[in-house]
């Protein structure tokens, strides 16, 4: 029985050692997966540091960009009430001068007899400048030719 109880031990000795050297193994490959993920893990580290660093600058351009649109967009806000400003005033000339338009319609309408005589007497007028100007043109022509008929008479006496 001794010899069982040496042999139980014996046999619960094996595989202990069994037991131990498998663990052992075990361990061994977790250690290299372990090194091989903290060496992941570590360079995973690196790329989000670089990733916060670049996210960080990108989120300081875009701050900048948006307080440049925000000034530019008040500066443009005196441009666009500018252009406003000057569309009324546009308007408000055109008005002027449609108001303008229609008062001189008005007065004109209530002129038309006055302006037709006047238009009348201005037609008068030009006719008889026309005849005085003809007449003195036709006094001129026979002073001419009177002048140049004593011209060859002269010239005949001469002769």
């Amino acid at each position: 029985m001794v010899i069982i109880l040496y042999l139980s031990v014996a046999v619960i000795a094996i595989a202990f050692l069994v037991l131990v050297v498998s663990l052992s193994k075990t361990l061994k490959s977790l250690q290299t997966t372990l090194d091989s993920v903290s060496g992941t893990l570590e360079g995973l580290e690196k790329q989000l540091d670089g990733v916060t660093r670049e996210t960080a600058e990108l989120l300081h351009k875009t701050n900048n960009l948006a307080d440049d649109l925000s000034r530019k967009s008040e500066s443009l806000n005196g441009v666009i009430d500018a252009v406003r400003d000057v569309g009324n005033s546009v308007q408000r000339f055109n008005q002027s001068i449609h108001n303008v338009q229609t008062m001189v319609d008005v007065q004109i309408d209530k002129n038309k007899d006055k302006i037709s005589q006047i238009v009348q007497w201005s037609n008068v007028f030009l006719e008889l400048k026309e005849k005085w100007q003809s007449k003195k043109n036709s006094k001129l022509e026979h002073q001419l030719e009177g002048e140049e008929i004593i011209a060859r008479k002269r010239e005949r006496v001469r002769v």
